[in-house]
């Protein structure tokens, strides 16, 4: 607290009131997850005027709710212009009350609709009896969720009722928008939920059975990729002047030369890092431990990053975002944003911008130098030779020696 207010006066001042003893946990809280002096010093003035507020209206802590700082931003707007973030300080200072155990944290009851209370269900039976994958389980609750609100809208959920006809006219339409690796998710997660509600005894008859089946032969697309000399580009584009272009500039890196996919980097923690044995571990597909060699390159940019550029938190996370809260990124959307940046720093223009067209370039251009087929799957860490041979289709070398003469001569 004495880096923030530097009189005994001000200090006594901001402790006065119910809230005087967590103050300083909140002032810590701030600090430690980056936020800069003058926004901790802005913060903390907020909440001693709440400390006040709390004891003028004879509040204590353990009765505190979300409706006394609504109270409190409307008394304090009567006085001085409220900033865009106070309400959302204020909820901060009750999570980390409700953390302590100072107040008892109160879930609100919320109405769920017939179909939410069955989608909820079979949510529960996806995970304990089927032990899917959350990512699986919350594809299959989505589409799950939008038929039952096709079919029943908000009121009572009926399944004896069903037909046929309402399956295939749900798929159709629901397919005409949908990508086809989507569809068949989609396709397979109402199979799974009809078979749910005859194991349930919902349904008489094998309604999965009337769920129509969605082409989508595999390996029917080209792998989108990049050029060598523009992947240099976009990371020639990193200003590692600066901190975050030193974290761009790993991430990067680390993409374009291990073929890590974005969640993976989002994911990575400090102890990660094998530094002495040059290793760095890698959670994949299905928590698929794995581990890489790091090369010299990448090692030296993560480094550059953890000495002069990655803020000062508690999160084991390896890479933090660049703005308080220092925190890791919450996932692969993170990195995909990242990686649209850096392209438009490059000037680089490609209908796909997500993380994977690192991966997928770094296994064209092993494959233009002469790497084999497996020797990318191993890089690449896929579970199945069958997954690599995509990568057959960009060989264009190789290709040209299988193609059969065009009639009438030489085009």
């Amino acid at each position: 607290m004495e880096q923030f207010f530097k009189t005994p006066r001000a200090l006594s001042s901001v402790r006065e009131g119910p809230l005087g003893t967590y103050i300083n946990s909140f002032a810590k809280q701030l600090s430690d997850q980056g936020y800069a002096c003058s926004t901790v010093r802005l913060q903390l003035r907020l909440v001693a005027g709440f400390n006040h507020w709390l004891k003028q209206e004879s509040i204590t802590v353990s009765e505190l709710t979300p409706e006394h700082i609504k109270r409190y931003l409307q008394y304090r707007a009567q006085r001085r212009r409220p900033r865009s973030d106070d309400a959302f300080t204020l909820k901060r200072l009750l999570d980390l009350l409700q953390q302590d155990g100072a107040i008892e944290k109160k879930e609100t009851p919320i109405r769920r609709t017939s179909a939410q209370q069955l989608t909820d269900e079979f949510g529960l039976y996806l995970r304990q009896e089927r032990a899917l994958a959350p990512a699986t389980i919350t594809y299959y609750l989505d589409f799950v969720g939008r038929f039952l609100i096709d079919r029943f809208a908000d009121g009572k959920v009926e399944l004896a009722v069903l037909c046929a006809a309402d399956i295939v006219r749900f798929v159709q339409d629901q397919a005409a928008r949908l990508s086809p690796k989507r569809a068949k998710q989609m396709t397979a997660a109402l199979r799974a939920f009809l078979q749910y509600a005859r194991y349930r005894g919902d349904l008489s008859l094998d309604l999965a059975a009337a769920v129509p089946t969605v082409a989508n032969w595999t390996k029917s697309s080209i792998p989108r990729f990049l050029p060598p000399d523009q992947i240099e580009l976009v990371l020639a584009h990193c200003n590692r002047r600066t901190a975050i272009g030193r974290r761009d500039y790993a991430i990067l890196l680390l993409l374009a030369r291990l073929g890590l996919r974005g969640g993976e980097v989002a994911a990575l923690r400090l102890d990660d890092i094998d530094w002495e044995s040059g290793y760095i571990s890698v959670c994949g597909k299905r928590r698929q431990q794995a581990q890489l060699p790091l090369p010299v390159e990448v090692g030296e940019a993560i480094t550059a990053y953890l000495k002069n550029g990655r803020p000062r938190s508690a999160d084991r996370r390896l890479f933090l975002r660049g703005r308080a809260p220092a925190i890791g990124f919450q996932g692969t959307g993170a990195i995909t944003s990242l990686v649209r940046h850096a392209l438009k720093r490059a000037g680089i223009k490609t209908p796909y911008q997500g993380a994977h067209l690192f991966r997928h370039s770094l296994a064209t251009g092993m494959l233009g130098r002469g790497a084999s087929l497996a020797e990318i799957g191993e890089l690449l860490r896929h579970q199945s030779p069958e997954t690599t041979t995509i990568y057959a289709k960009v060989d264009f070398g190789s290709l040209r020696t299988l193609a059969l003469p065009w009639p009438g001569g030489e085009r």
